[in-house]
């Protein structure tokens, strides 16, 4: 077991949290003590991507949260539910199924920013308790709105309501969108089956395989630069270096997507050794990477 990022691939049933502990198990077995986190939270209901950060990795987290992502959906018409999915409790019924060109129409309306609830068992904190904690114990949960934003959806066959595809930026929630979908369409829809089929650059992988990442792999879309020894080791004892022009991403966000944060990966002997900013007309360090990833 090493430092750096594997994709996971999560099956319907456990949570990430117990991905995460299995990762630590692997860790502590081989005598390791390295630190575990995920870049995105996947219900238990839910399958698909998972990306687990090992040791040095986790400090990578915050960049990961504004990538694109992109879900298969599957809906049932005719219920609405206070989870918004199919574990919930059926709040409300609806006789009235939309067709598919009413589905569409509001598909490309929905496109864009959007004002959105995130569902009471969301992992939203309410004076530093999750919502989903607040709401398992059966109090009142009004989270307010936020802003999120949805790249691109549209339904999987022409001919049917019931699965759609979805590219949407980090803090959207696909069951708070499937119920508005529902409530908008003078109607009632659930979240029956949920399915992350990307982040970012990286796909998920078959069903019980994990792909590992290092190196130049890691964090494609920032520009990256090559560092000789001697500003390596400049870079080790905190001092800045002189800027110059770095190596293109190798991944591209998709046309018209919000921007991401941006650092400058810092090469050496192919590895990841630091994140570096503009200073001026130098590079500074934004993070050591101890030992290289």
């Amino acid at each position: 077991m090493k430092s750096g990022l594997y994709l996971v691939h999560k099956p319907v049933g456990p949570s990430s949290a117990s991905l995460v502990r299995t990762f630590q198990s692997r860790i502590k077995d081989a005598g390791l003590d390295l630190a575990v986190g995920h870049g995105g939270t996947l219900d238990p209901f839910a399958s698909g991507l998972l990306v687990i950060m090992v040791g040095q990795a986790t400090r990578l987290m915050e960049l990961f949260h504004a990538l694109p992502k992109g879900y298969n959906a599957e809906i049932s018409w005719g219920t609405e539910t206070d989870t918004g999915d199919h574990q919930g409790a059926i709040i409300r019924t609806s006789d009235f199924i939309p067709s598919v060109q009413e589905v569409q129409t509001s598909l490309r309306s929905s496109l864009g920013w959007i004002d959105q609830i995130p569902p009471a068992t969301s992992a939203k904190k309410i004076k530093g308790i999750s919502a989903y904690k607040l709401a398992h114990r059966g109090e009142k949960v009004d989270l307010p709105a936020s802003s999120v934003y949805l790249h691109e959806a549209k339904l999987n066959q022409p001919r049917s309501i019931n699965q759609l595809s979805l590219i949407c930026k980090g803090g959207f929630y696909v069951r708070s969108y499937i119920r508005d979908l529902g409530a908008g369409l003078g109607s009632a829809a659930h979240l029956s089956g949920l399915h992350r089929t990307f982040i970012g650059p990286w796909e998920c992988p078959a069903e019980g395989k994990e792909v590992y990442l290092e190196g130049a792999q890691l964090i494609p879309w920032c520009p990256r630069v090559e560092l000789t020894e001697a500003e390596f080791k400049a870079l080790s004892f905190g001092q800045m270096i002189t800027s110059r022009i770095c190596i293109s991403p190798e991944y591209s966000l998709p046309n018209d997507f919000p921007a991401v944060p941006q650092v400058i990966r810092g090469m050496f002997q192919d590895r990841l050794v630091t994140l570096l900013r503009h200073e001026g007309d130098q590079f500074k360090t934004f993070a050591n990477l101890r030992g290289g990833l």
